[in-house]
């Protein structure tokens, strides 16, 4: 009777050590970059303690000063809020319509669309361009796109590709293709329209799923980095990542207000994850369980 409990307390004993060492690997250098963001730029590399010496804040002065985090983090702040909204709506609703709503082709259509997440964003980074600059009446461009810059170098160019992602597309389908039809058939017996019966019926029932497209979409975009270094060319639409890649490269590297600058940008993301924990740890395991 003792060696099969003795297997199990050794088995669950392993889970926990790996499970500790995967986190302590990914935690540490969370806390390095912390500890440097408040130990002073002459002491960053003069001692292998978490803990400064000498804490400052100084270092959180120059990052925001010098590499422009204010206009950034406003930016970058604003293009994630417009695309989460964009996402939890529409992205949404397309799914809520492939899954409640299908239609003869629909599915096929939803592999064609669910297919594009496949393709290299590198690929697309030349056709997303050109349509960014042929925007008409955007940029001095005339009706048919032509004479000026588009929305290149705008907000509205930084959030282009990510106002739809198809994969937040794929998760709506997949949450809502077990959701109770006689929900909808029922508000239509009462004579509530589609979209009625999609805001007042089954979109309160889908907090999990819009906690899971939210955390995505906003993540996607407050981190990338490509799109933005193609799309813009003046500080007044670069976002975080491209003001930190820019006090990097801006000759006198210093790492301790770089990691200051790293901890700010870092925040907001840390912020959105805490509040939604929750229902995003819900929606994953509920979508793990429907898909």
């Amino acid at each position: 009777m003792s060696s099969p409990r003795l297997r199990v307390r050794t088995r669950g004993l392993s889970k926990l050590l790996i499970l500790g060492a995967m986190t302590l690997l990914v935690l540490v250098p969370f806390a390095w970059m912390i500890s440097l963001a408040f130990t002073p730029e002459n002491d960053a590399f003069g001692s292998v303690s978490l803990i400064p010496a000498h804490p400052t804040l100084e270092n959180f002065r120059t990052a925001w000063v010098d590499a422009v985090l204010g206009r950034a983090l406003l930016n970058s702040g604003v293009v994630a809020i417009v695309v989460v909204i964009c996402n939890c709506f529409v992205a949404v609703l397309a799914g809520y319509g492939f899954a409640l709503l299908p239609f003869k082709g629909s599915f096929q259509l939803f592999l064609v669309l669910v297919s594009t997440s496949a393709i290299p964003a590198s690929v697309t980074l030349i056709p997303l361009f050109l349509m960014a600059r042929g925007i008409p009446l955007m940029g001095g461009n005339d009706l048919v796109g032509h004479g000026g810059s588009g929305a290149l170098d705008t907000l509205f160019g930084l959030m282009l590709p990510y106002l739809v992602m198809p994969m937040n597309i794929f998760l709506a389908r997949q949450y809502f293709l077990s959701a109770s039809p006689e929900l909808g058939e029922a508000a239509r017996v009462d004579g509530a329209g589609e979209l009625r019966i999609f805001l007042s019926v089954y979109l309160p029932l889908a907090r999990p799923l819009l906690a899971v497209v939210s955390v995505f979409a906003f993540v996607g975009v407050w981190d990338d980095f490509l799109w933005p270094l193609v799309v813009t060319n003046s500080e007044s639409a670069q976002t975080v990542q491209l003001a930190l890649a820019k006090f990097l490269a801006s000759g006198n590297v210093q790492y301790a207000p770089l990691m200051a600058g790293a901890v700010l940008v870092t925040i907001p993301v840390l912020t959105l994850f805490l509040v939604n924990q929750r229902a995003f740890v819900s929606g994953l395991a509920e979508g793990s369980l429907k898909g």
